[in-house]
């Protein structure tokens, strides 16, 4: 007997099972994907880090 694999939907909440039965996991729907794609895509969400990464952090060419 396999167990069955449940997320909740990033979006709204609702129960998503993990697997093929699923084609937009871990969202319930398409239109839950595409809510969370415009959110990134406005700049409402965003990847935390430790700060402004700028050109005098050691990004950039080295001067000769």
């Amino acid at each position: 007997m396999t167990d069955i694999t449940t997320v909740s939907c990033p979006t709204c909440g609702k129960t998503v099972i993990w697997g093929e039965i699923s084609p937009f996991r871990p969202f319930c729907c398409k239109r839950c994907q595409l809510i969370d794609l415009g959110e990134w895509a406005a700049e409402e969400k965003r990847i935390p880090s430790e700060g402004d990464l700028s050109d005098s952090d050691d990004w950039s060419e080295e001067q000769r």
